[in-house]
């Protein structure tokens, strides 16, 4: 099995591409042990001692190291081999539900405001950032203010926050007047 590697932004991030689905379409974001029991293959890639994040993404694995530990020469070997003996294996990718991440509670009257949030986010966002190895979920609308999840690569990034304001809350801002602020939950 090849898998290819990739660099993000984020240089405590790669993208490992095993050249096959990963998921269903959804997305996956593990930023703990503890919510990687949720996930065989989250939990073998925490068991390297080394990963102190995991993100599944329809057709790519993004896996960042620990701030601190040993360069990714050493640590991208080890995650390839567990990668490998995962797929090899045909074992599931969840052995339980993932978690969903926090959610604001969206006012009904603002159901037109959030339907253009989530689509713009959909086809103009998240296709973006996919590319760098990470997501952006929504994750509520309340006065004025969006709230979104950055996952994967994007959840670390040294240049997450200015694409925040400057890329993610200008388009926003500019389709949907609505919008005076964008926020990470």
């Amino acid at each position: 099995m090849f898998i290819e590697t990739e660099r993000t932004p984020n240089p405590a991030t790669l993208m490992f591409r095993p050249g096959r689905s990963v998921t269903d379409g959804a997305t996956a974001d593990f930023a703990t042990p503890e919510a990687a029991e949720a996930s065989p293959l989250a939990a073998a890639l925490f068991g390297l001692g080394d990963v102190s994040g995991v993100f599944f993404a329809p057709d790519f694995i993004s896996v960042t190291k620990a701030e601190g530990s040993a360069d990714w020469a050493s640590l991208k070997t080890q995650v390839l081999g567990v990668l490998v003996d995962h797929f090899s294996s045909g074992a599931p990718l969840f052995s339980a539900a993932a978690s969903t991440g926090p959610a604001i509670d969206d006012d009904p009257e603002d159901a037109e405001i959030v339907s253009q949030i989530v689509e713009l986010i959909d086809t103009r966002i998240r296709p973006q950032v996919a590319g760098d190895g990470g997501d952006i979920v929504y994750r509520g609308f309340n006065k004025g203010t969006v709230f979104l999840e950055m996952q994967g690569a994007c959840a670390g990034c040294p240049s997450s926050t200015a694409t925040l304001k400057m890329g993610i809350e200008s388009l926003l801002k500019y389709y949907v007047p609505e919008v005076t602020d964008v926020r990470a939950v």
